[in-house]
Order: C-alpha cells, then structure tokens, then sequence
C-alpha cells in the first residue's frame, strides 16, 4: 500500500496561535504513529512560523518511525538538517509572505547548487528529495542533481472542482510520475490532499509515499487523531486495493 506519512506542523500553528505548550506536536506525531502512519513530516520554516527547533529536537528523539524534514534550501536549514540527521530531507522553496507553499521547487535554476547539496546530505547518509511540480523540465534537472526521489506537488490538482480541469491536472501528475520513475527517480505526491481526492493519487502506481498534513489536523479537531489518520489510511487503502 502507498505510505503516509503525517505533516504535524498545523499542530504547532495552533499551539504558537497562543504562544504556549499545547497542543504539542510531539503527542500528535506519536498518535499518528500508533493509528498507522509510515513516517512523520515537519517543515522548519526560516520565520519559525510554526515548528521550533526544539520541536525538531523533540520529535526525532520520540518516534520511532522515519522522520522528513521539509526546509528550504538555504544554509542555515542545512546545517540543522545535518545536526539532527533525519531520514530524509526535501527541500521546498519558501516566500515569507506566503500562507502555505505555493509552488514547487526551481530546480532548473539552480541545479549546480542542489547537486552540492545533496552530496553534503549523502556523506551523512540523507536521502535527498525535492518538491516540484509535474513539470519534465523539473523532473529531469532534478535527476540530474542526484536526488533520491522527488515528491509532486498536487496543489494545483486539489484546488480543482472536478470536470475537464481536475481530470487535466490528474493527467499532468500521472505523465509526471511515469516519467520520474522512468529516470529511476522514487515518486511521492502531497499538497492539498483530503480523503476524498486522495484515491485518485494513490491509484496512480508509481506514486509509492503521500504527505499530508492541514486536512489530518482540521478532522483531528472534530473527530480526534487517531481516527483522522485511520480514516486517511482507509482511503488511501481503498484506492490501492488490488
């Protein structure tokens, strides 16, 4: 079955909403564990605008399944990253203005400095990944940097409303993947995603680890965190049934 992995970050966003000690996402990353989750995803911002540091520090030492940090790609994120060694970084590019990510990460424009950067992160044994939308141009420089595995943004796809629209950009992320998987590039998929649009994400073969974070979080507010993760999982499962 395709992997979940759980984005704790909102977590913190409610926590910092009152500058205080909870909810902790550390508690949330260790529910999500036990309701099934494959692995945890925390985004370090640069304006700390949700997760800290010392929730980065708390979170490794806690669960027991493989850690993501997401983080731009910028030096002072990676000299945590290789402080902490988490299982896998994937870099995603950040706006201060911006209320959550809007776009995938530009490889082609700096391809020379990712390929170092991911020989930085190979020395520590890191796997390498990167956010970026269902793009060939994209898909191809960041083979070309070296990294392990590209996640595709589908932010565009959950902002459809169904018909010819949603079916075109379903579209896009199925060539997207083929294609990275053709390069050996390993596939994963997030942003935006719910249960309801997730299945068709999930179908899609080459697509093997799906992040998702906001819609976990706002259904744990009604219905608790375990039963929002379980309930994901289920989709995901119905999805990739044979």
């Amino acid at each position: 079955m395709t992997r979940l992995f759980i984005n704790v970050d909102h977590v913190a966003t409610l926590r910092e909403a009152r500058k205080t000690v909870e909810p902790d996402p550390v508690i949330a990353a260790q529910i999500a564990e036990r309701a099934g989750a494959d692995g945890i995803t925390l985004h370090l911002r640069e304006d700390r605008r949700h997760i800290q540091d010392h929730d980065l520090e708390r979170i490794h030492s806690a669960i027991t399944t493989p850690l993501n940090l997401e983080m731009a790609p910028v030096e002072e994120m990676v000299r945590i990253a290789l402080k902490f060694r988490p299982y896998q970084v994937s870099l995603v590019p950040e706006k201060r203005q911006e209320i959550t990510t809007e776009g995938g990460l530009d490889v082609c424009s700096q391809e020379a400095r990712l390929t170092l950067l991911r020989e930085r992160f190979k020395t520590e044994g890191i796997l390498f990944s990167l956010f970026i939308d269902a793009d060939s141009r994209q898909i191809e420089a960041a083979k070309r940097t070296g990294a392990e595995s590209i996640e595709i943004n589908t932010g565009p796809y959950s902002e459809t409303r169904g018909g010819r629209e949603t079916a075109a950009e379903l579209e896009k992320i199925r060539n997207a993947a083929k294609e990275a998987s053709r390069l050996g590039l390993r596939v994963f998929a997030g942003h935006g995603l719910n249960n309801e649009n997730v299945t068709a994400i999930a179908a899609i073969a080459e697509i093997e680890e799906l992040n998702i974070g906001h819609n976990i979080i706002a259904r744990a507010v009604y219905h608790g965190m375990e039963k929002a993760v379980k309930d994901m999982l289920l989709a995901i499962e119905t999805a990739t049934a044979p």
